[in-house]
C-alpha cells in the first residue's frame, strides 16, 4: 500500500517539487505512482478549487496518523496569514498558516522540503513584508527538515521512504537527517587539497580552492561533493567552477550574501591570518559558527605548519596562470 503524502506548497517557487520530479533513481514516476500516493499537490492533480480543498478537509476530518505533510515554502503570518491563501473554505480565505496547523496537527510525520520552509529562506530574507516563518515557527509539532534551494530529490526522496519503511531518521540539531547533512561541504570537497595547500583561485572559474572568493562550504552541511547535481548528477557548483553559496544553511540568503565575499579570517597559533595571506575561517569570530573539527583540522594541518614556521604561502598555480595569460595578450 503506498504512503499517502499531502504535499501543501505554501509561499514557495515551487523549485522543491520540480527538483523532486527530477529525481533519477528511482524516477518521478515510481515516486508518484509506485511508491506514495500524492493525494494533495498542485503540480500533479487535476482537481482545482473545492474539489482540490476537499481533500484537505477530509485529511484533517479523518484519523490521525493517516498521511504525511510535506510542506514547501514559508508560512505567512502577517495580516493574519492572508499574503498566503490556498483557496476558499465556507466562502471565505482559508489561509496557508490555518492550513499548516490543522494539517499538522492530524500528521504521522510533518516534513519542511526546501530550505524555505525548513528555515525560511529567501521568502523570508530581509525585510520579510510577509512575515514569512519556517513550518517549525508556526506548529508545535515536530518538523524534520530537508533544506536546500532547491531540495536534491534524493534528499526529500530519501527522507520520505526513511519515514515509510524506518522511522524517523537520526536527525541533527537543526532536525536535518544526519545521512544527507552530517558534514561540510567542504569535508568532502574535491578541491579541499588546494585549501590544505593554501592554492585559493582569485575569480569564479579557475580551478582551486573557491574560499576567498566566497565559498561557503566550511559552513554548509550537505553531501553535494558526492551527490552531484544537473541530469545525471554529473556536476555541482563547485564542479563549475562557482562557490558553494550555503543554500542547506539555517543562514541562508541573509548570512551567507554576499555570495561572493569571502567569509572571516581565524585567529590560529601563528596569530590572525588574513584572508589574503591564506583565507581561513574564524573559530568563534565567524557569525556563521565554523564547526570545531575545521578548526582542529586547521590547526593541526599542513597549513597551520606553513603558518608556524613563518613561510608566506605562495600561490605559484595562479602566477603560472598569470604567465600564460600574459604572454597571450602580448
Amino acid at each position: 500500500m503506498r504512503a499517502k503524502l499531502l504535499w501543501l506548497i505554501t509561499n514557495s517557487c515551487a523549485g522543491d517539487i520540480i527538483s523532486l520530479l527530477n529525481s533519477l533513481h528511482p524516477d518521478y514516476r515510481q515516486i508518484t505512482e509506485e511508491y506514495f500516493a500524492f493525494c494533495y499537490e498542485t503540480f500533479l492533480m487535476a482537481g482545482e478549487g473545492n474539489v482540490a480543498t476537499g481533500v484537505l478537509e477530509e485529511a484533517i476530518s479523518g484519523p490521525a496518523g493517516a498521511y504525511i505533510l510535506v510542506v514547501e515554502g514559508t508560512v505567512p503570518v502577517a495580516a493574519e496569514g492572508l499574503y498566503c491563501v490556498i483557496g476558499l473554505r465556507n466562502g471565505k480565505p482559508w489561509t496557508a498558516l490555518e492550513a499548516v496547523r490543522e494539517l499538522a496537527a492530524k500528521a504521522r510525520y510533518v516534513v519542511a522540503a526546501g530550505t524555505c520552509a525548513a528555515f525560511g529562506g529567501p521568502y523570508a530574507a530581509h525585510p520579510n513584508p510577509t512575515g514569512g516563518k519556517p513550518v517549525s515557527a508556526v506548529i508545535p509539532q515536530k518538523v524534520i527538515n530537508v533544506p536546500g534551494c532547491p531540495v536534491h530529490p534524493a534528499w526529500i526522496a530519501g527522507t520520505l521512504f526513511h519515514l515509510v519503511e524506518h522511522g524517523e531518521p537520526r536527525l541533527d540539531e537543526y532536525n536535518r537527517p544526519v545521512l544527507y547533512y552530517g558534514e561540510t561541504i567542504h569535508d568532502r570537497c574535491e578541491r579541499r587539497h588546494y585549501f590544505e595547500s593554501g592554492i585559493f583561485a582569485q575569480k569564479p572559474g579557475e580551478p582551486w580552492c573557491m574560499y576567498k572568493i566566497g565559498c561557503k562550504g566550511p559552513v554548509t552541511y550537505a553531501d553535494c561533493p558526492v551527490r552531484h547535481w544537473c541530469g545525471e548528477h554529473t556536476n555541482w557548483p563547485v564542479g563549475a567552477n562557482t562557490p558553494c553559496i550555503g543554500c542547506t544553511s539555517p543562514e541562508f540568503p541573509d548570512r551567507t550574501a554576499p555570495f561572493f565575499e569571502h567569509l572571516p579570517d581565524l585567529r590560529t597559533p601563528a596569530g590572525k591570518v588574513t584572508a589574503d595571506r591564506v583565507g581561513l575561517l574564524t573559530g568563534a569570530a565567524t557569525a556563521l559558527g565554523i564547526g570545531a573539527h575545521l578548526a582542529a583540522n586547521i590547526a593541526t594541518g599542513r597549513l597551520a605548519h606553513t603558518l608556524r614556521k613563518g613561510k608566506k604561502i605562495k600561490n605559484n598555480h595562479t602566477k603560472t596562470q598569470r604567465r600564460k595569460d600574459a604572454k597571450k595578450n602580448i
